[in-house]
């Protein structure tokens, strides 16, 4: 047993402990999601509502877990979802070989947070981490297709089940290997940007959703908001039935149920015939990434150098450890001062 089983099975016995023997495991709806995407870009805040926690957000360092349980019925042993947060943005890519394993693939799910108020970063953090997370993914596929081709055949054909038989996008679509939830966050924000720009987001971020067989909303502290996100959530943490609305108003916030869009109803690339005519593209969403960096340059930028550091951070004070700690370092500059004395008062032979 892994840790978290471990920790689950504790939760267990101290919210039954008289124990139940007509429970069977295979009772138990058991999922794991990861959330990835912008720093800062309300992930926490978005867990929290959730699993209904009223507390603070607290910045995620490196890559963080919780859970929450929901029974479906009364008396009946309640449902798991494993929620991992990965902080860091772009930086800390590498730890999604972590929570998705071999073992939980087939439940696992990726919910993509993008932050709507820095389009100059959007299609960078969005291209980053999905495309990390996919060949994660096709690496484990690659693996099973050996140990248990039946697993791995059902995992490549769910990747479709959101598209209809027959769908005139399905050569122009590349699905997710896993269920991927787009959301764009921080919306009252974008709500203030000239509506032109929001259209180019809007519609490009309608045309990422269905390409990667995704579903897509926009979010932001908003109650009502924050409810149509949640709903989405439920439906792969605890399989919730999956909602059927939409809206794809580019003045209203966006909430587009995964298979429920199509290319002809969002249209061409947000560009003159002229200029896409002149833009050399293998794939359609490579034509749609040259439209919108045309837009919205991407940003130069280094996540690893706006990471805090975590011993400078107040909610992770410890008096003795921090102590030591100042102590190490008084030091550590003594050596550094005795060691500039030395080196300039050796002297050195010019032979």
């Amino acid at each position: 047993d892994t840790l978290w089983d471990l920790a689950i099975a504790e939760v267990e016995k101290r919210e039954n402990p008289d124990g139940d023997d007509d429970v069977k495991p295979g009772d138990v709806w058991e999922k794991s999601i990861l959330f990835m995407g912008n720093k800062n870009g309300g992930k926490t805040t978005i867990i929290l509502r959730c699993l209904e926690r009223e507390e603070s957000p607290k910045p995620t360092l490196a890559l963080e877990y919780t859970f929450g349980r929901r029974a479906r019925r009364h008396n009946t042993p309640k449902d798991v979802a494993h929620f991992w947060e990965l902080g860091g943005g772009t930086s800390l890519v590498e730890l999604i070989r972590i929570p998705i394993t071999s073992h939980n693939i087939r439940s696992f799910a990726v919910v993509l947070v993008l932050d709507l108020s820095k389009p100059n970063e959007l299609w960078t953090t969005m291209e980053s981490l999905l495309q990390v997370t996919r060949n994660h993914v096709n690496k484990i596929l690659t693996k099973l297709e050996k140990t248990n081709p039946e697993v791995a055949a059902e995992i490549k054909q769910r990747m479709w089940n959101n598209l209809q038989r027959d769908h005139p996008d399905s050569a122009l679509v590349d699905p997710f290997p896993i269920p991927l939830v787009i959301i764009g966050s921080k919306y009252d924000i974008f709500h203030e940007f000239d509506s032109e720009i929001r259209k180019i987001i809007s519609k490009t971020l309608r045309f990422i959703s269905h390409y990667y067989g995704a579903s897509l909303v926009f979010t932001s502290k908003s109650e009502a908001l924050l409810m149509k996100a949640r709903a989405l959530i439920n439906h792969s943490a605890f399989g919730y039935d999956k909602s059927k609305s939409v809206s794809v108003d580019p003045s209203k916030p966006l909430f587009i149920p995964a298979g429920l869009d199509s290319m002809s109803q969002i249209g061409p690339p947000p560009a003159s015939d002229s200029d896409l005519g002149k833009m050399r593209a293998n794939t359609p969403l490579e034509l749609w990434k040259k439209v919108f960096e045309k837009t919205f340059p991407p940003k130069s930028f280094c996540d690893l150098q706006d990471t805090k550091d975590p011993a400078q951070d107040s909610q992770y004070a410890e008096y003795e450890v921090d102590a030591m700690r100042a102590q190490k370092n008084q030091e550590l500059e003594q050596y550094k001062r005795n060691a500039s004395k030395s080196w300039k008062e050796m002297d050195f032979d010019s032979d």
